[in-house]
């Protein structure tokens, strides 16, 4: 167990660094260079990052017995894992390291305040409370985070609509965004270009904030209904309104509106988008925020 552990510290620090070269590798190559090798070494630091989170995780489960997601360290392991997982797809089916420039720092930042912030005896891997001593375990919080990570990918797009449809950009951003377009017109022309090409990026981010966040709902409902069921085995009841189980549902709502409103009511495009970014931000409170400015059933080892 001794030696497991030496060797987590080591592939965590490790991981740490390799965070923020892939960072700093989108970042530079979005902004600066455009250089088709700065994109390989990114897509393959991002690659790599998952295989070290996925192999903390996975040594966890080897050596402790115990589905790694127990508690708040080891379920922001499990989000950042999933978030770079997303973003790497999502970067292939948009054709742009739009996604990562946003996403990477959020990951970055979950990283470095799981194994830096957090005191050192919530980081051990432990034994089970008795009310974490169920098969619901895996089920019920790996779906939730995994919703929590597709409703935070879907959310963040729209917030990049927002932000797209607020900071127009320019002739250099545009080249930024996707330096395979060429503008090689006059200034009226390159105006009109620049305008289809910023409608065309909305309506790519439009739609896959939507289908993003439509495959995040169902997957967020069967969580909350598999956590109802492992309360009521645990606890003796479905429903209590703890703090976490309350914007839980809070949280659901933002979404089901959101889906309400492009489903039924037509909305699309800013209307749509700034529903689903005030979903960024509730679920940010759901995760983190209880856990930190209230008690609850769910506070045990902080969890998830």
């Amino acid at each position: 167990m001794n030696s497991y552990l030496q060797i987590e510290s080591f592939v965590t620090n490790i991981l740490l660094y390799i965070l923020l070269f892939t960072l700093f590798s989108v970042w530079l190559n979005f902004f600066f260079f455009k250089q088709k090798i700065f994109s390989v070494i990114s897509k393959v630091s991002t690659i790599t990052s998952v295989v070290l989170l996925i192999g903390i995780l996975g040594g966890r489960w080897a050596t402790a017995h115990y589905f790694p997601l127990s508690n708040l360290y080891e379920s922001i392991l499990f989000l950042c894992t999933i978030l770079l997982i997303g973003q790497f797809i999502a970067e292939i089916k948009l054709s742009t390291q739009l996604l990562g420039c946003l996403n990477l720092p959020l990951v970055f930042g979950l990283y470095r305040f799981a194994t830096s912030v957090l005191p050192p005896e919530m980081r051990k891997a432990t034994g089970l409370p008795p009310s974490l001593q169920s098969n619901w375990l895996m089920m019920h919080v790996s779906i939730i985070m995994t919703s929590y990570a597709v409703l935070i990918l879907g959310s963040l797009l729209s917030v990049l609509f927002l932000l797209l449809n607020q900071f127009k950009p320019t002739v250099k951003t545009k080249n930024l965004i996707n330096s395979n377009v060429s503008l090689q017109s006059n200034d009226s022309e390159t105006q009109i270009a620049t305008s289809s090409f910023t409608e065309s990026l909305q309506n790519i981010l439009d739609a896959w904030s939507y289908r993003l966040i439509g495959l995040g709902f169902p997957l967020l409902t069967i969580g909350i209904i598999s956590g109802a069921i492992w309360a009521n085995e645990a606890w003796g009841a479905y429903w209590s309104w703890d703090p976490k189980e309350s914007w839980a549902l809070i949280t659901w709502l933002v979404f089901a509106i959101y889906l309400h409103a492009r489903l039924v009511k037509g909305w699309a495009k800013k209307n749509a988008a700034i529903i689903g970014s005030v979903g960024f931000f509730v679920i940010w409170i759901c995760y983190l925020g209880v856990n930190f400015l209230s008690k609850g059933l769910h506070s045990y080892g902080l969890i998830g």
